[in-house]
């Protein structure tokens, strides 16, 4: 029996040294010291022994677990070593090698301009409103006083979505000043900025999805004078002191009178070009004084009340402010055109 001991010593001894895994250990011990081990077997055979071996043999065996448990628990620790050692290799970080540097996006150019033109406004005493894209026609064009039959209702300029063209994509932000008007009684300063949605065709300057910026002002005494000073403020801040307007007489349903504001064309100075399709002028915005049907639907007596609105195209304000002479650049998103306003 001593020497089946020694020769298990000797055998398990070697087989935890040449082990390379931490899960072979664990085979090993179960193998030499398990319930079912080779040792436990030998052990299980020492009542055949007289009882001056029992104890001599006992010592032996318990030398011999002692040793085996010991060697697996050095061999587990050494591997484990390795193991990290060899993560630490692999994984390493030189934290002397420069970072990569991160591309910094910039505002859009629209956004650039629909802030700077929020910024003024508020400088004048206007308050931000906003409202739904999806509005009821009875906002977008009856309240607007634009009856039934107006060419702007009609389903080839506007996005309808019943066919009860009841609910449509808003025209414009105009019926923001309604809701505002409806909820708020004068002295009244709003500015109601967003998109808006017409079935243009896709050209140079224009888009069936746009942006506009639209002004309400109601107070008693308001003139067209106001209406002027308030847009030459803005035009002149955006663009320059040297910047040029031109007032033109127009026609809207929702004020009377009413009026178109140009700005001179920044590719031809007047001259001519296809980006102002030869006028030498590029339609900014309409204006007027809001219409008194308009101001008595909403609450307001016109009797004591007047006020004027204005609808600015904010994509074309983009475009005159940075000369950039086709509208579609402005919704591609190349990258290489939107850096350089970073």
């Amino acid at each position: 029996m001593r020497k089946t001991l020694e020769e298990i010593r000797a055998r398990s001894l070697r087989a935890i040294g040449e082990a390379a895994e931490p899960s072979v250990l664990e085979s090993l011990r179960v193998k030499y010291l398990g319930k079912k081990g080779e040792l436990t077997a030998v052990l299980k055979q020492m009542g055949s022994l007289s009882p001056e071996e029992r104890p001599l043999i006992g010592q032996l065996a318990n030398d011999i677990r002692a040793a085996v448990e010991k060697a697996l628990g050095d061999k587990l620790a050494a591997l484990q070593d390795e193991l990290l050692r060899a993560r630490l290799e692999s994984e390493a970080i030189d934290v002397t090698v420069p970072g990569r540097p991160f591309i910094l996006g910039a505002r859009h150019p629209l956004k650039i301009v629909w802030d700077e033109a929020v910024d003024i406004f508020v400088g004048m005493g206007f308050q931000v409103a906003e409202g739904p894209e999806i509005e009821y026609s009875d906002y977008n064009f009856t309240k607007l006083n634009t009856p039934e039959g107006h060419p702007a209702r009609d389903r080839q300029d506007t996005f309808y979505f019943d066919e009860l063209d009841s609910v449509c994509l808003r025209t414009q932000t105009s019926p923001v000043q309604v809701r505002v008007m409806e909820a708020k009684k004068p002295p009244i300063r709003v500015i109601s900025p967003g998109r808006v949605y017409r079935k243009d065709e896709v050209d140079a300057t224009h888009s069936p999805m746009f942006h506009q910026m639209e002004g309400l002002v109601v107070d008693r005494g308001i003139t067209m004078g106001d209406l002027k000073g308030t847009l030459n403020t803005l035009v002149k801040r955006l663009y320059g002191p040297e910047a040029l307007t031109r007032f033109r007489p127009h026609h809207f349903p929702f004020t009377e009178p009413s009026c178109e504001v140009d700005v001179q064309c920044f590719e031809c100075r007047g001259q001519g070009c296809r980006v102002c399709k030869g006028e030498g002028w590029i339609e900014l915005l309409g204006a007027g004084m809001v219409h008194p049907r308009v101001l008595a639907g909403c609450g307001i007596d016109p009797e004591v009340y007047s006020g004027f609105a204005f609808g600015v195209g904010l994509d074309r304000m983009t475009m005159r402010r940075y000369k950039i002479s086709d509208l579609r650049l402005l919704f591609e998103n190349d990258a290489r055109f939107l850096a350089q306003f970073g």
